[in-house]
């Protein structure tokens, strides 16, 4: 596993942001504009939640990530009809068969991603975990449940980030595969080009999230 690393500026509190896929990490390094509260680390977890697991267990055992703020970023699978690639998630909280995490500061998250990426619709709502990609009519049953989105890291990367201390933790993810557009590979089609330049355009809102939720208050 690669160790993490990232910009960084400040000397406040650190903050983590998870990601499965090189091209995701790839996406958030890429991005850049504006300043963070503290030491900033973009970690590549690797697919599936026992990777994310690990990596994030692993990363906050490390001094400097000790009292971190932690975001799941990066693509997912949207559950709702009328979804389209390049929509974002912003989760009030992630849930999986472990049980729910509340994200925090959603509403900071979702008016900073509204100046940061305008005119793209942001969604707020339950982000549910899998351990393995979603097709087809295992949309409709995880839609059932009352979820928006689905992706494979985000409910096990808050879980094991909480474990590990108390801190503050959110979600955030971009719709690359929706029910009306279906993809096999990312990268293929509009939708996943579209989908990544999105991604590329968030991190300034992470930074503003976690400006607004851990500097001190005058």
């Amino acid at each position: 596993m690669e160790r993490p690393q990232g910009p960084s500026s400040g000397s406040g509190t650190p903050l983590l942001i998870a990601c499965a896929l090189s091209i995701e990490r790839f996406a958030l390094r890429g991005s850049g504009r504006g300043a963070a509260a503290g030491p900033v680390t973009v970690l590549r977890t690797g697919m599936g939640p026992r990777n994310a697991e690990r990596a994030v267990a692993r990363a906050l055992g490390e001094p400097r990530h000790g009292d971190a703020a932690v975001i799941a970023a990066g693509f997912c699978a949207g559950l709702t009809p009328g979804m389209n690639p390049g929509d974002l998630i912003v989760a009030d909280e992630t849930r999986d068969r472990n049980g729910a995490t509340p994200c925090t500061g959603t509403g900071l998250l979702v008016e900073a991603l509204t100046r940061a990426v305008p005119g793209r619709t942001v969604h707020t709502g339950p982000l549910t975990g899998s351990d393995h990609v979603v097709r087809g009519h295992e949309r409709a049953a995880l839609r059932a449940t009352g979820a928006l989105a689905v992706d494979m890291e985000s409910a096990t990367t808050l879980r094991c980030a909480l474990a590990a201390g108390p801190r503050a933790v959110a979600a955030v993810r971009v719709v690359v595969d929706a029910p009306e557009h279906e993809l096999v590979r990312i990268g293929t089609v509009g939708g996943g080009i579209s989908a990544f330049r999105v991604l590329r355009a968030v991190l300034p809102a992470f930074y503003e999230w976690h400006r607004s939720l851990l500097l001190p208050r005058r």
